[in-house]
């Protein structure tokens, strides 16, 4: 008869079976691998994240002007006086005039370009090498050659009156009223090829053979597009706009060299970062500076939490396998 029972141990005890113990020793040395692994990443995160998001909330309590340890306790006073200053309200304003014009202007751009580049024809490689390029450049030079182009007289002016439109012609970064049309044209031209590569790859993802079926059937191309490709598009197209809302409310470099100092201290074309780095750095208003950040920064974070819990909700829960059983 084979002995099945475990070995009776001194005091009645007995030793767990084998299979049990090599299961605990594989999940502890799984529990090791893991510690080991994210341990690193979790110290370079505190370190680099927490720790001077914690120093930004600390600082904003104060008012400081970066000399010598704060020690003008004012509370909540920075975030009172940031709401109630009209500049930062069209700083605001201006962040969502960008978020809802990156989405309704570069959207629909990106995603007629990334349907007609999904199809096959001469030259299509370089087409889709060429819109891609401004994405690439570096935000830095994207202001300053564009600042170039729309300075008075400028190219887009001279072009303007080569083609007869004179008239047309506008203090394109110094008018306030254009500004931010201008800026938001600007980053269309910047960030649109990042919307047309990350469509690319979710229309790679849409089988053939649904839309090959469906033009059997008798679907015309935009029937095809509109009841087959769109809908499985879905996923990226929520990732993007995602990505650009988050990209929108905290943009700063390609404002900042474009935009005209002085028409941006007067809230024409000044964004909540820039507005930040203004009043924190150039005017030395650390704790007011800090403040400002961790407004952006809740802002940012509520509008990624509520994006998450009402659009991006579906796509996660279909991407977390359940076990069964």
């Amino acid at each position: 008869m084979t002995a099945t029972k475990s070995v009776s141990l001194v005091g009645g005890a007995s030793a767990p079976p084998t299979g049990s113990r090599s299961r605990a020793a594989g999940t502890r040395r799984k529990w090791y691998e893991i510690i080991g692994l994210t341990t690193p990443a979790i110290a370079v995160y505190v370190m680099f994240v927490l720790v001077p998001m914690g120093f930004a909330v600390y600082y904003s309590l104060y008012r400081w002007r970066g000399v010598g340890p704060p020690t003008q306790f004012v509370g909540f006073d920075n975030y009172v006086l940031a709401f109630q200053d009209p500049i930062f309200i069209d700083a605001l304003r201006n962040n969502a005039i960008i978020v809802v014009g990156s989405l309704l202007v570069q959207g629909p751009i990106a995603l007629g370009i990334a349907l007609l580049l999904n199809r096959r024809f001469r030259g299509r490689t370089v087409f889709r090498l060429l819109v891609f390029v401004p994405y690439v450049l570096a935000e830095v030079t994207v202001g300053i050659m564009w600042k170039l182009i729309l300075t008075d007289g400028g190219t887009v002016d001279a072009l303007l009156k080569s083609l007869g439109l004179g008239g047309l012609t506008q203090a394109w970064l110094a008018d306030l009223d254009v500004v931010i049309w201008t800026l938001l044209f600007v980053l269309t031209w910047k960030y649109v090829g990042f919307a047309i590569i990350l469509l690319l790859a979710g229309l790679s993802n849409v089988p053939q053979e649904l839309t090959e079926a469906a033009a059997i059937d008798g679907a015309g191309w935009w029937q095809a597009q509109r009841h087959i490709t769109l809908p499985l598009l879905g996923p990226t197209i929520r990732i993007w706009m995602f990505l650009s809302i988050i990209g929108s409310l905290q943009v700063f470099d390609v404002i900042w060299v474009t935009s005209v100092p002085a028409v941006r201290s007067l809230g024409a074309s000044g964004t909540m970062a820039t507005y930040m780095v203004d009043n924190g750095f150039f005017a030395r208003l650390w704790g007011y500076g800090n403040a400002v950040a961790v407004i952006l920064f809740v802002i940012s974070f509520v509008a990624a939490l509520l994006f998450q819990r009402f659009l991006l909700r579906r796509d996660i829960e279909g991407a977390i396998t359940r076990r069964v059983g």
